[in-house]
């Protein structure tokens, strides 16, 4: 295949997603520091799945100067900054810049850097972990990736889209980016400060009744928020979502806590209730949960 997909943040998801990419026979770049990509040139990503292991060597930079169909910006929101470093803006002028950043206030910055030639995305129903530099195990099925522009035509998103799903990803058109990143952060947020703050999993919050309740408040109130910034959002079908992960669920801000790394927990709740002192929305819960957490 003559595309060229790079990965910004070869992590858990941004490694595994490199793998399925190298796997369809796309040329696949890793960008990252001089660390991070020195241990995959010289022993490749394994990647450990419901559908077997895998292993690819793809090439790596420290610097992407070269254009690509897709970049894929899979850092979390507190290396976003840095990350842009590795990255010449021009690399997609004909091509896509695609965040899978959990939150909701990135976007304006990458716009700006790529002047538009981007689409918002979100991965879901998708767990991923690092138990090795290059290893990762993917603890869910393959995920889904929704995404959507507010600057791209339509046929430039799809085409981004149908180069994922040839990777084997689920891969959704949304109508708006707002939509695309209160889809997620309406219950991530919830989630992310509850897990973080008790260290239990999702499998045991739901069960406790107290738990249960107080997670249903708080999907409820940043439905609201949505509501008031333009995304229509079902409390129902948030909540079944939640119903249908596994026991062992956690949250990616909840592993970094716990690992004394710096945690999404402001990108993600923090951007809610952020949006919620604008809009003037009541979230008293989601405020509990932010104090719980650790967050002012």
């Amino acid at each position: 295949m003559s595309s060229t997909v790079a990965v910004l943040g070869p992590g858990a998801v941004g490694g595994a997603l490199a793998v399925r990419l190298c796997e369809a026979g796309y040329h696949t770049v890793c960008v990252g520091p001089a660390e991070t990509i020195g241990m995959i040139a010289l022993a490749g990503i394994t990647l450990e799945s419901r559908e077997g292991t895998l292993t690819a060597r793809p090439e790596v930079r420290e610097r992407l100067e070269t254009p690509v169909s897709l970049l894929l910006v899979t850092v979390k929101a507190p290396a976003l900054e840095d990350a842009l470093d590795h990255v010449d803006p021009d690399v997609v002028s004909a091509g896509v810049a695609l965040p899978l950043l959990n939150g909701l206030e990135h976007m304006e910055r990458l716009h700006e850097t790529f002047d538009g030639r981007v689409a918002a995305g979100s991965v879901s129903h998708y767990q991923a972990y690092r138990p090795g530099r290059v290893q990762i195990v993917e603890a869910s099925p393959a995920p889904v990736v929704t995404m959507a522009s507010d600057t791209l035509s339509a046929s430039e998103v799809e085409r981004a889209a149908e180069l994922l799903r040839s990777a084997r990803m689920d891969v959704r058109v949304a109508p708006s980016e707002k939509r695309v990143l209160w889809h997620k952060a309406a219950r991530i947020a919830p989630l992310a400060a509850a897990t973080a703050s008790t260290g239990r999993t999702v499998g045991e919050l739901r069960k406790d009744p107290e738990w249960r309740e107080r997670l249903q408040r708080a999907i409820r109130e940043a439905c609201a928020v949505a509501e008031a910034d333009g995304v229509g959002l079902q409390f129902a079908s948030q909540w079944t979502i939640v119903e249908q992960m596994s026991d062992e669920t956690t949250t990616s801000a909840a592993r970094d806590v716990a690992s004394g790394r710096a945690s999404e927990l402001d990108a993600i709740l923090g951007a809610v209730l952020r949006a919620a002192e604008r809009l003037e929305v009541p979230t008293p819960i989601l405020r509990e949960l932010a104090a719980s957490a650790g967050l002012s």
